[in-house]
């Protein structure tokens, strides 16, 4: 018989719940003597500030933390509804504010820990930065300025967005009716691309209009992965007491497919065509994401350099946050693939020694299967 106590519990926020027997209770249900023993579960809070925890950091452009419980309320109200609130960063057309486009209305994330109230607050240090979750959080700064400077040699840019770059192959070469084949059609931009339509944009360009001369800009946020945030919207509005509410779930920063998966494809796409005609890529990242890519061999000059990694960071202010530039580092494209993968390849002695193990390990789970196989009582069929 085993007992009840035996292994943990989760619930909620709560971790690593424990359980309380005696000892010799244990022993002897252990040892089929008595019983057995029916314990009780004891909830054990996480210690304050022991486990960061990523939730909202700017929501609808507001800074969490600088809220008061009726806004965060309200908020939540309007998001439950799914009014369609505006993008504070995004330029007015005409006057006229532009909605925000993100489902859940968040900016950025960042990480809480526990305080002693079992409210939470941003963690300290590195792990408590704002990190950027929408590429339109970068628009409506000085970011723009500061790239034209060191590119284009002008503090005041024409700012021309999503400019049409790649044009589908596959629908330009569409005749009128013709239907095409989705089995080989698996881009779902070109499957739905009118005839010569663009597939590809780059976020924007920026040009000096002295001189002619323009760069391309990317903006680049962080995924996230983990645990839903439709529960932590409802937490937020309902929250009244002290602080904020604990994040629900887990969650983390998933630079792996930011980075390799989304960004690393864009660039060998777009940098070489770039490169071909004498222009240059700037890549806006915030300081996180940039920490988080492998080294890169940098170049000191920009005519060198086919990118332009352009790092900032979101400061707290109190109510809202402000994007500010930090610095930009110059690489090459090849550089920048090695950062971005995180890793170089291994010596041709060292990648043949992993064939070998994979081979040796390959066999013993065949002669596992096969003993497996010959105990099997199986049907031999029609």
């Amino acid at each position: 018989m085993i007992p009840s106590c035996v292994g943990t519990a989760t619930a909620g926020p709560i971790d690593a719940v424990p359980t309380i027997c005696s000892f010799q209770a244990l022993a002897d249900t252990f040892a089929g003597k008595g019983p057995g023993v029916s314990c009780s579960k004891v909830a054990r809070k996480q210690p304050a500030g022991s486990v960061p925890n990523f939730g909202v950091g700017e929501w609808y452009g507001y800074l969490l933390t600088g809220l008061q419980p009726n806004k965060r309320s309200r908020l939540s109200s309007l998001h439950q509804a799914k009014t369609r609130m505006p993008c504070p960063f995004k330029p007015a057309v005409d006057g006229l504010a532009q909605p925000c486009n993100k489902a859940g209305g968040v900016c950025s994330f960042r990480a809480y820990v526990t305080s002693g109230d079992g409210s939470a607050r941003p963690a300290s240090g590195n792990a408590g930065k704002l990190r950027v979750a929408c590429p339109s959080r970068f628009l409506g700064s000085d970011v723009e300025e500061a790239i034209s400077a060191r590119l284009l040699g002008t503090k005041e840019p024409e700012v021309i967005r999503e400019v049409g770059f790649l044009t589908s192959e596959l629908a330009a070469q569409q005749q009128p009716n013709e239907q095409i084949d989705l089995e080989v059609a698996d881009d779902l931009e070109a499957r739905d691309a009118d005839p010569g339509s663009d597939v590809g944009r780059i976020d924007l360009i920026l040009r000096n209009p002295d001189t002619n001369l323009w760069c391309a800009v990317e903006h680049q946020a962080v995924y996230f992965s983990g645990a839903k945030m439709g529960p932590d919207f409802l937490a937020i509005g309902k929250h009244t007491g002290p602080g904020l509410p604990v994040p629900g779930g887990r969650r983390r920063p998933d630079y792996r497919s930011s980075g390799p998966k989304r960004l690393m494809p864009q660039l060998q796409v777009k940098v070489p065509t770039l490169r071909r005609w004498g222009k240059k890529m700037a890549v806006v990242v915030d300081e996180s994401f940039f920490a988080a890519l492998g080294s890169m061999d940098t170049v000191s000059e920009p005519s060198n350099a086919d990118i332009a990694w352009v790092i900032v960071a979101l400061i707290d202010k109190g109510h809202k946050a402000d994007l500010i530039f930090k610095e930009v580092v110059y690489t090459t494209l090849e550089r920048a693939v090695e950062g971005l993968t995180a890793g170089r390849p291994v010596s041709l002695p060292e990648f043949e020694d992993r064939i070998r193990e994979k081979l040796d390990g390959l066999d013993r789970k065949h002669k596992e299967l096969l003993k497996k196989l010959q105990k099997e009582n199986l049907h031999p069929g029609l």
